[in-house]
């Protein structure tokens, strides 16, 4: 495993990080979940990722439970605030009351005293947005939250939180969280000629656009059974993805990942850590192998001209709008 620095901190992240998204706490059993972390950590990966709202809180209790007894220095784990967990109107947002509730809430759960980075889940609309950056830099210099980053926030909110942490010395972000793929690119245009500016790191999900990009999905046939395309979870997200244009070129990305003996896997999370700007790929797991497939794409080189023949076959598919990056007008 290799490791890279969480932006411009001095933070180290493994370059291959484990999150928990849809499968803890829903889709996989506990002993699968714990497994599939076990082999994360004897593979080398140190770096966590979960949120409050995963499996309505219970994705972190698993985690929590599953690294019981790992050194915790030894770990990073991340957490994210935002999303509702509760029926009340102050239990979403980024308001002062849901992020202080919400971090004990998952410092509970998570068995820990502290997260090595908070991250603000989606940009909230109905809160100032310095009240949002004072809450999280009080939280900073309590020794609750180490680091701070968002999640799916555009170039624009990222611009006008920095300016606000300089004028008022909060504590800077340090990191984003997007999605981003092959087949998905919405923050090059944008976010990252900002992140790069001002020293933030992308921490990626869905590397592998939800199992697409493993080639699994045949263009005319019904998605393979107990597939995230299967799960009530996770099946609205991917649905974008599965149309028969995207998976014939999909499949034709094969050939090009076996002559560099790499699966199709290894070949899609191999791809986004080539991005300089990114300093970790998340990938998620429901069985210990994919873990320890996935975890052969740290420290493969992928040269421009098969970066350029990626391109070729990928074509018009390739979703580039930054106007893609939304968050809610309004809390849900």
């Amino acid at each position: 495993m290799e490791f890279r620095h969480l932006g411009r901190s001095g933070l180290m992240v493994s370059e291959i990080s484990y999150g928990n998204w849809i499968t803890h706490g829903s889709q996989v059993e506990e002993d699968a979940a714990k497994q599939c972390v076990r082999a994360a950590l004897d593979e080398g990966i140190t770096t966590f990722d979960t949120a409050d709202v995963y499996a309505g809180t219970k994705a972190e209790e698993v985690l929590g439970r599953a690294l019981a007894g790992v050194r915790r220095e030894s770990l990073e784990i991340f957490t994210k605030v935002y999303w509702a967990t509760g029926p009340g109107p102050n239990d979403r947002g980024l308001s002062r009351k849901h992020i202080t509730e919400a971090l004990h809430g998952s410092l509970r759960r998570l068995q820990t005293d502290y997260v090595d980075l908070y991250q603000a889940h989606r940009f909230d609309n109905e809160t100032p947005l310095e009240e949002t950056l004072k809450t999280f830099d009080d939280l900073v210099r309590q020794g609750k939250v180490l680091y701070v980053g968002v999640s799916e926030w555009t170039a624009d909110q990222i611009g006008r939180a920095l300016k606000i942490a300089d004028k008022m010395g909060f504590d800077r972000l340090v990191s984003n969280q997007p999605e981003y793929s092959m087949l998905w690119r919405v923050i090059e245009a944008e976010v990252v000629p900002l992140s790069e500016k001002e020293g933030l790191g992308q921490v990626v999900f869905s590397p592998i656009a939800q199992g697409v990009l493993t080639g699994k999905y045949r263009p005319g046939q019904p998605p393979p059974a107990g597939s995230r395309a299967t799960d009530p979870a996770g099946g609205n997200f991917i649905a974008r993805m599965l149309n028969d244009d995207v998976l014939t070129r999909v499949q034709q990305l094969e050939p090009i990942a076996a002559d560099l003996g790499l699966s199709m896997a290894q070949l899609a999370v191999a791809w986004v850590l080539q991005n300089p700007n990114v300093s970790s790929a998340i990938v998620g797991a429901s069985r210990p192998e994919q873990v320890r497939d996935n975890v052969k794409a740290s420290g493969v080189k992928l040269e421009s001209e098969v970066l350029k023949k990626i391109d070729d076959v990928l074509g018009p598919i390739v979703e580039r709008d930054p106007a893609k990056t939304v968050s809610p007008e309004r809390r849900p």
